[in-house]
């Protein structure tokens, strides 16, 4: 349809017997409002808009409230600001820090925890060891121009990484230390993507309220041997992250 962005809903959302919600109506007037104000822009306030737009402030909160949901607008401090474009992480064995910083953004991690404990039964056999052996246990907030946009959980077995808590810096790249100093590569890795609801303990990590939406994967890897490495739990905010994946077919039958 001529004037509609790529990816946009079909006729911008708008069902066929041609009547939107009022709340609708108006997110799409403030979406318009946000390309005029570029990233970083201040958005007026619930009772300006709703003036501006003659709608009652709940009408307005709503669809701010959708907005945000989206990633098209954030808060800061009492304000709310217009929201730079998602981060894109590949579906790849790339790690997050190569994937931020492909973006021009400058990654990090806030390290929770590095625990040593013994291996749960369910766990063992992804990591390749057995029940009760020592394993890892890493917890970090993932950071991009050190806005917290996720938390990541990591297992691995101690025999692999024996001196992780002594080696290993927290804020940089798990997978660069394994390459680097332990001379260990990534062959292959399963994963599985879905979307999900935050914990408190979760949202209050990363800095979210609970009801906004995460995608979450689940990762298990191999060495290029195809020995067990880690198993990974990565949450990542909604509202500011995007997944790519390359596809190839073996053909083009319809």
């Amino acid at each position: 349809m001529a004037g509609q962005r790529p990816g946009a809903p079909i006729r911008a959302g708008i069902p066929e017997h041609g009547r939107i919600p009022k709340y609708y109506a108006v997110k799409t007037r403030v979406a318009a409002l946000l390309d005029e104000l570029g990233e970083g822009g201040p958005l007026p306030t619930e009772r300006e808009l709703a003036a501006r737009f003659e709608v009652s402030r709940e009408t307005v909160r709503q669809a701010l409230r959708e907005l945000l949901l989206e990633g098209r607008l954030r808060r800061m401090g009492r304000g709310t600001v217009v929201a730079g474009p998602k981060l894109e992480q590949p579906l790849s064995l790339a790690s997050y820090t190569e994937g931020v910083r492909r973006q021009g953004r400058r990654p990090g991690r806030a390290l929770i925890g590095l625990d040593r404990l013994s291996c749960p039964a369910g766990l063992a056999p992804d990591l390749g060891v057995a029940a009760g052996e020592p394993v890892w246990h890493m917890e970090r907030v993932l950071l991009a121009d050190d806005e917290r946009v996720g938390l990541e959980s990591t297992y691995v077995a101690v025999a692999r990484v024996p001196s992780l808590d002594a080696e290993f810096a927290p804020d940089s790249s798990f997978y660069g230390y394994l390459r680097e100093r332990l001379g260990i590569s990534f062959g292959d890795a399963d994963e599985r993507l879905e979307t999900v609801l935050a914990t408190p303990r979760e949202a209050l990590l990363i800095g979210t309220p609970p009801a906004l939406p995460m995608l979450l994967i689940h990762r298990v890897s191999r060495d290029t041997e195809g020995r067990p490495l880690e198993r990974v739990r990565s949450l990542y905010r909604g509202d500011r992250f995007s997944f790519t994946a390359h596809l190839r077919g073996e053909g083009r039958e319809g």
